[in-house]
């Protein structure tokens, strides 16, 4: 049986080229949400979902950090995928025939300085895929989308040109989500990172206090995240991503602390680093 994994956008989207490379024996399945993506793992439909979480030049995808405290899926790696725009165009169309070039907002402001170089016209679409999608079906030789190679070879277009992007080294950064969890064996030879959510006690300095544990036994936090409280659970509750394996001493004793000051601590995912891959 193949093995599958989901995730938001249409074929060839940059998170399916993230699929492909991290699991490239895998079947990618397209969703038409990141909730549709996590709910088709849920529901056993899916094996992984791989879920962008923020984004090196566009910052934090805003949705994801709302939905993680709903989720029920555990985070079980991370994936760090260089996003390479390309100009795509028809097949034998030449560079002097393009007039308008179209893909996602985000695409369009990281190619800004290329796109008012060549002259085009920016055109505004709800993804980088779609807009590749969309010149096969406009047939317009005047027209070029910017999109993943990945995309240029299943739409059967051409790529005018490779790294069309103002500003190398843009990176999307991915969780991959799945219904069981996993925590590898500790081994400290390697990097680990824990991600973990909790919500803080609702008197002054509870922060303060529960992070005081990481400080003083040299625990690295590399992500933190907030979200404000409810009528229920008025403390703030909070997302981190730190450096070690909840099986290392510091990390135990670092997590004592936190759990002291906290009225609820949950445990996402422990996974190896993938930048140290």
């Amino acid at each position: 049986m193949h093995k599958t994994i989901a995730y938001q956008g249409v074929q060839g989207a940059y998170s399916e080229q993230a699929c492909k490379n991290a699991y490239p024996k895998y079947e990618t399945i397209a969703c038409d949400t990141f909730q549709e993506a996590m709910w088709l793992v849920e529901q056993g439909d899916a094996d992984f979902a791989m879920i962008p979480l923020e984004n090196s030049t566009a910052g934090r995808v805003e949705e994801i950090y709302r939905l993680i405290p709903k989720m029920a899926l555990h985070v079980i790696g991370e994936h760090f995928e260089p996003v390479v725009h390309c100009l795509l165009a028809l097949p034998n169309v030449k560079l002097d025939d393009l007039k308008y070039v179209a893909s996602h907002p985000q695409a369009l402001a990281q190619c800004h300085h290329n796109i008012t170089t060549l002259g085009l016209k920016a055109e505004a679409k709800l993804d980088t895929a779609g807009a590749a999608k969309e010149l096969i079906e406009l047939k317009d030789i005047q027209r070029a989308a910017i999109a993943s190679k990945l995309a240029a070879d299943i739409y059967g277009l051409q790529v005018v040109k490779e790294n069309f992007e103002d500003k190398q080294g843009n990176t999307t950064r991915f969780f991959i989500l799945s219904k069981e969890e996993h925590v590898p064996l500790y081994d400290p030879s390697k990097r680990y990172i824990t991600s973990l959510l909790f919500q803080v006690k609702n008197i002054p300095a509870a922060l303060y206090k529960a992070l005081g544990g990481f400080a003083t036994n040299g625990v690295n936090l590399l992500k933190i995240e907030s979200y404000m409280g409810t009528e229920m659970l008025p403390g703030s509750q909070f997302h981190i991503d730190m450096d070690g394996h909840i099986d290392s001493d510091r990390l135990k004793r670092a997590l004592d602390e936190l759990v002291f000051f906290s009225e609820d601590v949950r445990i996402l995912g422990v996974y190896e680093s993938h930048r140290d891959h």
